[in-house]
Parts: structure tokens; sequence; C-alpha cells
């Protein structure tokens, strides 16, 4: 008789272990950082996986674990550069202030920020070339911005109040003439510095900016 040959049983496959919560964090965020960078500076277009994924030491399939697709991290993009930027406001504390020094404060660091953060001005650039398509696909964004008409909501009314601020200012208005204000000396620097050969990249000419966008919108809400 031959004896029978048993093999031995396979080994089953090592699932590869899950990231643990804290890794996750620290992985998409990396990710979201360099994904603003390239997408700011590429567009959607441009913009390439594997140039992100090697900036950030990882690779294309952790990409898409966590984002899906190159679209679903453009959008996730979009979302945490609008998210950065309202966060500012929370530390604001306008209610400490009269509504004039609290209005001042609110339009110099609104301009500090643009100035300071070209990378979202870029972002919302180009979400603006591809018609908002995308910032559609973010159900939160409403929300997250929704706080900024408040904050002057509240600002406005206790200026209508004290008397120093005209009862017919409209906060959406006052807050599309700040982000106007802000986001052109940003958009529009390097051609408006070689036309006019001024350099609103240089020091000297945003602090003489930043002074004359806070005095523009002062007089435009100024009680008569």
């Amino acid at each position: 008789m031959t004896a029978k040959i048993t093999k031995p049983a396979a080994k089953a496959p090592r699932k590869k272990a899950a990231p643990v919560p804290a890794e996750e964090d620290g992985t998409r965020s990396r990710i979201l950082n360099v994904a603003i960078q390239e997408f700011s500076r590429l567009g959607l277009s441009g913009a390439r996986i594997d140039e992100i994924a090697a900036e950030t030491g990882s690779n294309k399939g952790m990409i898409y674990y966590y984002f899906g697709n190159k679209e679903g991290l453009y959008v996730a993009a979009l979302e945490e550069s609008y998210t950065r930027f309202r966060q500012i406001e929370h530390g604001f504390h306008l209610d400490d202030l009269p509504p004039i020094p609290a209005l001042r404060a609110l339009v110099g660091s609104t301009f500090d920020y643009h100035a300071a953060h070209p990378e979202f001005i870029r972002m919302v650039m180009t979400e603006n070339i591809h018609n908002g398509e995308y910032i559609r696909k973010i159900p939160t964004l409403k929300a997250i911005n929704k706080p900024a008409i408040g904050l002057l909501e509240g600002l406005c009314a206790r200026g209508v109040a004290e008397g120093v601020f005209r009862p017919d200012v409209d906060p959406v208005d006052l807050h599309m003439s700040i982000s106007a204000l802000s986001f052109y000396n940003v958009s529009n620097q390097h051609t408006f510095s070689f036309i006019f050969g001024r350099d609103l990249k240089a020091a000297d000419v945003h602090t003489k900016r930043r002074e004359a966008v806070v005095d523009m919108i002062l007089r435009y809400v100024r009680a008569s």
C-alpha cells in the first residue's frame, strides 16, 4: 500500500492591519495639506495623484482608501480650504470690542489671511473656472460659511443700536465687499504688479493697502 501523503494546510493570508484612528487622522491631514498645494498650483486636471502620494510618503492606494478617487480628493481639499479660513473667525471674540474696533479687527485679519494663504485664493479661483461644479458636492459647505454672515449680522446690529453704523447695511453685501477687497490683492498681484510697477507682496505695500481696505469698509458702514 502506498502511504497517503497529507499536505500541510495552507496558511491563511495575513490581513493587513487597519490604521488606528490617530494614524488615520495624521495621514489624511498630510495628504490634504499636499493636495491643497498641488491643486492650487496646477488645478484639478494638472495635479497628479502620484506626485501627491510621493510628497506625503504614502501611496496611491492610501489616497484612494481615504478619498475614493482624484475628484474625491479635490472636493475634500476644497472643503478643508474653506474650513481653515472660517476657523480664524472663531478666535476673534468681537463681542468684547465696540463695533468699530471689532469691524476694523475683522477686516484687517481677513486681509492678512488672504495674503498669507494664496493657496486658498487659487483653490477658489480653480473652482470658479469649473463654474462651482464640485463645491455643490460638499453638503456641509453652507453650514461652514454661515457663521461668517452671523458674525456680521451681530456686529451690524450692535453698530446700529449704538448709532455708529448705517441701518441699511446688508451683512451679505458687507461680507462680499470685505472678501473682494482682500481677494483681489492676491488673485491679481502678478498682473497688477507688472502693469503698474507696484509689488503687492512687499511688506510696506501690504500695510498701506491693508489700511486703505479697512478705511474703505469703515467709511461704507459708518452712520452719516
